[in-house]
């Protein structure tokens, strides 16, 4: 027998990180970036010089991707700073409920209908867009394992 315990590992998942790690030096306005355990949209940041103890600190204002809530960190520029991988996909739009849960399409023609409008001015538009029959796409962001709804468009027309 030897010293070491055996142990088991749960889960199934392809072990992909949902984050990766960039120097905060290196960030710029518009990037995505981890706050607080929320991945948020960079709106504004400065950079403060080197003091007597340390290190150039960068001040970030950045929105939560989902929710729109302002967060700010400060952090020195020489360490890293989590980012989360973004995915932006557009779907068709074929309905919505009353609950403002959609039905979107994708290319392979595979329907989905777990996502909520939560977003007044987007559940609006959609609503604007079923009630004219217009077709439409549905843009849905995707980031540490939450999905949503961010805006929509007309569908290009094809001749």
């Amino acid at each position: 027998m030897s010293d070491h315990e055996d142990y088991e590992f749960e889960g199934t998942q392809s072990g992909a990180s949902l984050t990766y790690p960039k120097q905060c030096s290196a960030l710029r306005k518009g990037e995505f970036v981890m706050i607080k355990g929320k991945a948020c949209k960079i709106v504004d940041m400065s950079t403060s010089k080197t003091g007597k103890h340390g290190h150039a600190k960068v001040h970030m204002v950045a929105l939560d991707i989902f929710d729109g809530k302002k967060l700010e960190d400060i952090c020195p520029s020489t360490h890293n700073m989590e980012c989360p991988i973004v995915k932006r996909t557009e779907l068709q739009l074929i309905d919505m409920d009353e609950e403002g849960f959609v039905t979107l399409m994708d290319d392979q023609g595979e329907t989905r209908d777990d996502l909520q409008a939560i977003d007044p001015e987007v559940r609006k538009e959609i609503q604007a867009k079923i009630d004219a029959e217009e077709d439409a796409l549905v843009c849905v962001l995707s980031a540490i394992g939450k999905e949503a709804l961010m805006s929509v468009k007309n569908m290009a027309k094809t001749s």
